[in-house]
């Protein structure tokens, strides 16, 4: 559900070493401890023996975005006269939401008029792959990822669409399985043309947009 992979022309990305960031193991295992026991369980049965130990080791690998820039993705990029659309579709991520601390997870559509400068395409998904490793909100998460192409690509344009399915809609709450919650932000020429919107909601969606 969580897919953590992405086929490019380059390799795939590589798993998070929890390890490497800075994250407070033992505060977290006390915290996980004292809610198990808040909602009426025993933290010291065999089951739930390393529940916090195992939690702590989550909680880096899905925050671990926190400790990282994901501009080190777009320092490396070529010279091209190309200034139509470059577009990666359907990256997959796992985000988690800030307001319950659940995963919300789906597919990032991103793409970018160049201007003189092109990424490789795997470089595209890291940067959603490192920006969705927080927590956060769907919404601000599509803009951090446009306004990052826009700075550091000096793109004349930038489309983001994300599509998702969050946990705090799907199994609490109003419990609707199913439903998908989609955000998309335009930048520049995206923004500015609504021809080159529609060209590349077009290429996203296909012929059932109109």
């Amino acid at each position: 559900m969580c897919s953590d992979s992405f086929d490019s022309e380059e390799s795939a990305i590589a798993p998070v070493n929890s390890s490497e960031y800075q994250v407070d193991h033992q505060r977290i295992q006390k915290a996980v401890r004292e809610i198990l026991i808040a909602v009426g369980e025993d933290p010291d049965r065999e089951g739930l023996l390393e529940t916090p130990a195992r939690v702590g080791r989550m909680y880096a690998e899905l925050f671990s975005g926190l400790h990282q820039d994901p501009s080190v993705h777009t320092k490396k990029f070529f010279t091209e006269q190309y200034d139509e659309v470059v577009l990666i579709k359907e990256i997959s991520f796992c985000s988690m939401c800030e307001h319950h601390l659940l995963p919300f997870w789906g597919k990032a559509h991103v793409a970018y008029l160049p201007q003189g400068k092109v990424i490789g395409l795997s470089k595209v998904a890291r940067v959603v792959e490192t920006i969705s490793r927080r927590p956060q909100v769907q919404e601000r998460m599509t803009e951090t990822i446009a306004n990052l192409l826009v700075d550091d690509l000096n793109a004349k344009g930038v489309a983001v669409v994300i599509e998702s399915s969050h946990s705090c809609m799907t199994i609490r709450g109003i419990r609707k399985p199913g439903s998908l919650c989609v955000t998309s932000a335009m930048k520049g020429q995206f923004r500015e043309s609504p021809t080159s919107r529609a060209e590349i909601m077009q290429l996203i969606y296909g012929s059932s947009v109109r």
